[in-house]
């Protein structure tokens, strides 16, 4: 029925929609003006230096250059046990030919001056690290080299006194085992520099030149935000429908990681007046972040309380890229704002790209530079035409160079960014991006690190098993869960060690052998237990007699929603088959994985799904055998002998893992 003009509901419906209207971004611009207008009012350099003791300045930044005040070593220094000489007393020294010389009767251990000098002819017993003497120029070692008996004849020379001599069978040349004054430090070196970050190494360089205290640039203190309802404390139970702040985690590490003191203020309701008095007393802070609350929706209020800010406030909200639109920027009193997006990936993708080169300049660091390598795409990629996305990947190399595999978990993912080697740059006006494009790739971290064996295909917690005991072995891995077709067509590239796969023939019912070619090999691996999943206590499958009875009966009711998997998988074949031309509600409700499905039956968003007995052992599901299947390995034969596949395949067959996997839940089968 159509309300009346005046109406209470037309009222609030009136009302809540210029209340959405007033939250809309202000100014959608580019990641490029967006920067500028942050930058522009930021005061960087308000921030000076502190003295701390050396013990406390590890991870400090130094604030000046450090001038050695002293010679390291400060003393010509012998590097072996040994005798101070004359290098020209031992010119044609052989061991049929010995050169003899006469002992000094000092011995220059470690901190003992010298008080004789080495007269030629003579010699200075001296030990590693002791002071060598004037007059010397070398050192011979002490195993060159033999004392003669007292009482022998000093080899012709007559005089028959009791001086010690010593024969010398290797000849020396000048300077030979001297570290001389100076070498290592000089005088008057900078031997570090402004905006280092100090390291227990450095922190070594500035206790061998004396110094008890350094100076460093005062670390930015952070205030870190987290709101929204749904927010709850890592430790705190879980409610229906909330998350844990994995935020407020990620980016106090990254705080520390760039020299900056963190300072978390925990989680706020959506609250505005509680929210508004916490940003008030975060004004102390050299910078605040927040996190949530930056998008359009009614309940979003962090920018409503950053928009209060003056001097000038808020400078962009909604920058075109992708993750990260909604970021909000302010600027006040010259200390850095920001409204963070709330999903995790977007968070931190947001903060390393706007937040952090700032905070790295304010902490005393020079900007950071990315390495870039050049990569092909596996998969077609299509991006949103309007705003620059940032797609992140892992790379992989396969026969061919290296591959770039999209990290497609979303914003929402918790560990794309952990898991990403880099990232492409999808220009706005692109919206296709082939398969088989080679694109530039900007790397997260220093240097790229390839793991010793890449996994490619379906996820399995039998192969996290086997997995985590080659990490403990020292076996790293990479392992992208693409589904069994793509771990078959990445075997086939050869840009993985090992795909698994659990894919079954629907023209013979036999799983993983049809996707074999002549360059891949198939190892078995383990069996698996298909089967329908449901709530405990539920009388539609608890009283049915096998899966097609429970089918049959969840059919025949109209309230019962079922969780689907993605089309290609071994599990929607099976699917398939018991329903037939049947399309019962939550159908087209596809997920990829066998959590996924217990996840959602357990959540009661479906009635029934199918998945393996292990993970609805873990949801405390109810259980109604279907199928066993295969879950098997496929190897590249270029990768077969590699010393990490050789590990893995031997892993397969030790009677202790085999046990581990049986006690999971999995049937063993006989690799090969």
């Amino acid at each position: 029925m159509k309300q009346p003009a005046d109406s209470p509901k037309r009222q609030r419906s009136s009302e809540w929609r210029d209340a959405v209207r007033q939250k809309q971004f202000l100014d959608v611009i580019s990641r490029d003006e967006a920067d500028e207008r942050f930058r522009e009012h930021l005061n960087l350099e308000r921030l000076g230096a502190e003295d701390v003791s050396l013990i406390l300045s590890l991870g400090r930044v130094l604030a000046e250059d450090v001038v050695s005040p002293i010679d390291v070593p400060a003393f010509d220094r012998s590097n072996v046990d040994g005798f101070a000489v004359r290098s020209a007393d031992t010119v044609g020294a052989q061991e049929e030919v010995p050169r003899l010389l006469s002992v000094n009767d000092e011995v220059l251990s470690p901190g003992a001056a010298p008080t004789q000098e080495v007269a030629p002819g003579t010699a200075t017993p001296i030990a590693t690290g002791g002071m060598v003497p004037r007059g010397a120029d070398a050192v011979v070692m002490i195993e060159h080299t033999e004392p003669v008996d007292s009482g022998s004849e000093n080899s012709g020379s007559g005089d028959g006194d009791a001086e010690t001599r010593l024969r010398v069978f290797r000849s020396a040349s000048p300077g030979q085992f001297i570290t001389a004054a100076g070498s290592d430090i000089a005088r008057g070196e900078t031997v570090l520099r402004a905006g280092e970050i100090l390291t227990s190494r450095e922190i070594g360089v500035l206790a061998a030149l004396g110094l008890t205290s350094v100076l460093v640039r005062v670390r930015p203190r952070v205030a870190v935000i987290s709101t929204g309802n749904e927010i709850v404390a890592p430790g705190e139970d879980l409610p229906l429908g909330s998350v844990y702040d994995s935020n407020a985690a990620i980016l106090t590490a990254a705080l520390i990681e760039l020299g900056c003191e963190p300072v978390p203020l925990g989680t706020v309701r959506d609250d505005v007046d509680q929210l508004r008095s916490i940003v008030k007393g975060a004004l102390d802070c050299d910078a605040i972040i927040l996190s949530g609350g930056t998008s359009k929706g009614a309940g979003d209020l962090s920018y409503v309380v950053v928009s209060e800010l003056s001097d000038p406030g808020i400078v962009a909200h909604g920058v075109a890229l992708k993750p990260g639109k909604p970021i909000c920027l302010a600027v006040t009193d010259g200390k850095p704002v920001v409204v963070l997006p709330g999903f995790p990936t977007s968070a931190i993708f947001t903060f390393h790209e706007f937040v952090a080169p700032v905070l790295r300049e304010l902490a005393g660091l020079p900007p950071k530079t990315r390495q870039s390598v050049e990569a092909a795409l596996p998969v077609r990629v299509n991006s949103d035409r309007g705003r620059t996305e940032y797609l992140l990947v892992s790379l992989v190399r396969g026969e061919s160079g290296l591959t770039a595999w999209p990290m497609g978990k979303g914003s929402g993912s918790v560990t794309t960014f952990s898991l990403a080697d880099g990232f492409i740059k999808v220009d706005q006006h692109t919206e296709i991006l082939d398969e088989g494009a080679t694109v530039s790739v900007q790397l997260l971290g220093a240097s790229l690190e390839p793991a010793d064996l890449v996994v490619i295909g379906s996820h399995c917690v039998g192969l996290d098993l086997l997995l985590s005991e080659l990490r403990r072995r020292g076996v790293t891995s990479k392992v992208l869960h693409v589904g069994s077709q793509g771990g078959a067509t990445a075997a086939r590239r050869g840009e993985c060690d090992i795909a698994g796969v659990h894919l079954m023939d629907p023209q013979t019912g036999e799983y993983n052998r049809h996707l074999l070619t002549e360059n891949v090999t198939l190892v078995k691996g383990y069996g698996r237990r298909q089967g329908i999943v449901f709530r405990l206590g539920d009388d539609r499958f608890e009283a049915a007699a096998s899966p097609q009875e429970a089918v049959a009966a969840a059919l025949a009711d109209p309230a019962c929603s079922m969780v689907n998997r993605n089309a290609g998988s071994g599990t929607r074949i099976l699917i398939d088959g018991l329903l037939g031309d049947s399309r019962p509600p939550g159908y087209t409700s596809q997920t990829k994985s066998h959590n996924a499905v217990a996840t959602a039956v357990a959540q009661r968003r479906a009635d029934w799904g199918v998945a393996i007995d292990t993970v609805a052992r873990t949801y405390g599901l109810g259980f109604l055998p279907l199928q066993d299947e295969h879950y098997d390995f496929l190897i590249p034969a270029s990768r077969r002998e590699r010393p990490a596949v050789k590990a893995f395949l031997e892993l397969l067959t030790e009677s202790r893992m085999q046990a581990a996997l049986g006690e999971a839940g999995f049937q063993i089968r006989t690799p090969g």
